[in-house]
């Protein structure tokens, strides 16, 4: 066995465990085995400088969602706070781990995952940094129904595939590794985005239809299907999340029964009308409370509560604490002294 063939058995066995221990003993059984190795290890190898030129690029990012400068693509370092109304996208982690609760669902997704949100959905969740120095790290891509739709046409008729769950984290395919990276160096080529970005785009995109949440995107694009029936009643509820309604008209703006219409409500968003309308009053609460002066009564009234009380039980049954505690662990001194003043 020469050198380089001793050190690559390390390696291996430094992925794959002891249990490669026996082989990389003895040479001549290693080598016979046709372990995959000597193969695999180039690939990987390859993968892993993608993806640490990824986070080089995504470590510009702001502790927010940070504009690229690229069509529908966003990227973030850090996130303070995990809780928003996401949008539909198809969102990558590269660095640490995102831990997402929508409706009764608890999602985790880690280094190499993506995900799809289908619809706008209301959520709160972690994020975890691997250590102080490697924050966490994601990109995005909002998704365009009318992007999809024309691969979806260039595609021909595709197999059907197995309906994964929504919000399941699926590990990124290589060569979706790969695009976002060549996405992401056009942020320091500017003038070659409006050819190329467009083109990239639609690669991505392309990798997730191949996946396993390729009949999810499918359904995106369908002007018919039941996400786009719904995205109408979910886009419906944001604008009027203030105001009560009534189940039945909601069931009508998505052209379904009443029984089918809470069946497919919940299967896209975990959540029933109901509890998303109040998901999205206490998001918009808690924002309030962090950004605004306002008290906590009156931001009860404003974002459609009409009991103070009722306000407070949800509020600490969704976030731990009651809405004042709440607020003060995000205050710092020097905002203490001015809500003093």
């Amino acid at each position: 066995m020469t050198a380089r063939q001793r050190a690559v058995c390390h390696q291996y066995s430094a992925i794959e465990g002891h249990n490669v221990c026996r082989l990389v003993a003895d040479p001549c059984l290693f080598l016979s085995s046709r372990l995959p190795c000597l193969e695999i290890w180039p690939t990987v190898t390859c993968m892993e400088k993608s993806l640490a030129e990824l986070r080089c690029i995504v470590m510009r990012a702001q502790d927010k969602w940070t504009e690229t400068g690229l069509p529908r693509v966003s990227m973030v370092r850090a996130e303070a706070c995990a809780d928003q109304v996401y949008q539909p996208m198809l969102h990558l982690v590269l660095q640490g781990t995102k831990t997402l609760s929508i409706g009764e669902d608890v999602s985790r997704y880690t280094t190499g995952h993506y995900f799809l949100v289908p619809v706008d959905v209301p959520a709160t969740g972690q994020i975890h940094a691997d250590t102080p120095d490697k924050p966490y790290l994601a990109v995005s891509l909002t998704l365009d129904p009318e992007v999809i739709a024309t691969l979806l046409m260039a595609e021909g008729k595709a197999p059907e595939a197995p309906q994964n769950a929504c919000f399941e984290g699926v590990i990124a395919p290589d060569e979706m590794i790969d695009a976002w990276l060549r996405m992401l160096r056009l942020m320091d080529r500017p003038h070659e985005v409006a050819v190329l970005a467009p083109m990239i785009e639609r690669e991505i995109l392309f990798r997730a239809l191949q996946g396993p949440l390729g009949g999810i995107l499918r359904d995106v694009a369908r002007p018919d299907g039941r996400l786009t029936q719904i995205r109408r009643v979910t886009q419906w509820i944001r604008e009027h999340y203030t105001e009560p309604f009534r189940v039945e008209p909601l069931a009508h703006m998505a052209d379904m029964s009443v029984a089918a219409f809470y069946r497919h409500f919940k299967s896209v968003t975990a959540m029933s009308p109901i509890q998303y309308q109040k998901r999205l009053r206490l998001l918009k609460a808690r924002w309030l409370l962090l950004f605004d002066t306002l008290d906590a009564t009156s931001i009860a009234y404003a974002v459609g509560y009409e009991s103070a009380s009722q306000f407070n039980r949800e509020y600490a049954r969704l976030f731990g604490l009651p809405p004042a505690r709440d607020a003060a662990r995000f205050r710092t001194p020097a905002d203490e002294l001015t809500a003093v003043s």
